[in-house]
């Protein structure tokens, strides 16, 4: 409880101190990373300086990346949130509305619909809710001040600036999550930049209002990190009664646990003795529940690495695809 207090403590110094800090423009470092940002890719310092002439860190912001939702809720409590009856509903009419552009995202990149539905349910409620920040203030506050994360968001600001310039958007217009995160799917910058597709090929990679775009752009992205569509994503352990193991469960979020070396600590499954998995241990309302993820497991987690994320995305793609089987019958 004393380190929960002490970091505490710590947060709010630091936000009263940035509460009072100058604009942008009036920081020795921006202006720093302006001058490189001219030299490597060509902006003009002018050009810069209009886009944050009015803004300075925001407080929401630097508050909501030190409580993210996957770190202050148990599973339970996260699942309850994410997977329910209305995500299932609008996901059922998002896949409907959208069925020619699913079936085309399955044959070309190999991921299924309800795969696709799910992320997009899960990221924006099926673009509900893009996020209300504008994306430069918010990859600007993060990246001066931020520390922990100041190199990856100062990276992500490059990118927003350059896609914004090679797109011809107004990097003032759009809008996203507190981290910066963009569009249907909620792309970062840089996976804008690898993983975006122009899908109705309107010459246009739209994330933000496309939603062909949006879906084409999700199963890209998971085809690039390896999706093999296979059966099962994860499964269930179960612990014997009254073993130990000596196995750390939330180490990795890659499968490097043969099944065969849990099954001798304890821990039951289906799976034969050679699949490689990763290992979870998720509070559920009942108790504690382990957790075998596999290859394509992992694959969710490189789109938010959290194993939570990763089970909710899975579980409500499993209520989407039996709610849409059963009313086809």
């Amino acid at each position: 409880m004393r380190i929960i207090y002490a970091r505490f403590f710590i947060l709010m110094c630091f936000l009263s101190a940035t509460s009072n800090a100058e604009s942008f423009l009036d920081r020795a470092e921006v202006g720093a990373y302006f001058d490189e940002l001219s030299q490597s890719n060509g902006f003009s310092k002018k050009y810069l300086e209009e886009i944050f002439s009015n803004h300075k860190p925001n407080l929401k912001i630097l508050e909501l990346m030190s409580r993210p939702a996957e770190r202050r809720l148990e599973w339970h409590e996260y699942r309850k949130i994410l997977v329910d009856e209305r995500r299932v509903s609008l996901g059922i009419r998002f896949w409907e509305d959208n069925l020619k552009a699913l079936e085309d995202a399955e044959r070309v990149f190999g991921v299924s619909p309800e795969v696709i539905v799910a992320v997009i349910g899960v990221e924006t409620r099926y673009g509900k809710i893009m996020g209300s920040f504008l994306v430069a203030e918010a990859l600007a506050t993060l990246a001066f001040d931020f520390p922990s994360r100041a190199d990856f968001f100062r990276k992500e600001l490059t990118n927003y600036l350059v896609l914004t310039r090679s797109q011809n958007l107004d990097p003032l217009s759009l809008k996203g999550s507190y981290a910066g995160a963009m569009g249907y799917g909620q792309f970062m910058p840089s996976s804008y930049q690898a993983y975006a597709v122009d899908f109705d090929g309107d010459g246009f990679k739209d994330i933000w209002n496309n939603k062909a775009d949006a879906i084409g752009s999700v199963a890209n992205y998971f085809s690039e990190h390896g999706w093999q569509g296979d059966d099962p994503v994860i499964v269930r352990g179960y612990k014997q009664i009254g073993r130990e193991t000596s196995i750390k469960a939330n180490v990795s979020l890659k499968p490097s646990i043969l099944a065969g070396e849990l099954k001798k600590e304890g821990i039951d499954s289906p799976l034969a003795d050679s699949t490689e998995v990763a290992l979870f241990l998720m509070q559920a309302e009942g108790g504690e529940e382990y957790w075998l993820g596999l290859n394509d497991f992992y694959v969710i987690t490189r789109y938010n690495h959290s194993s939570m994320y990763a089970l909710a995305v899975h579980q409500l793609s499993q209520e989407l695809r039996e709610k849409r089987l059963e009313l086809l019958k």
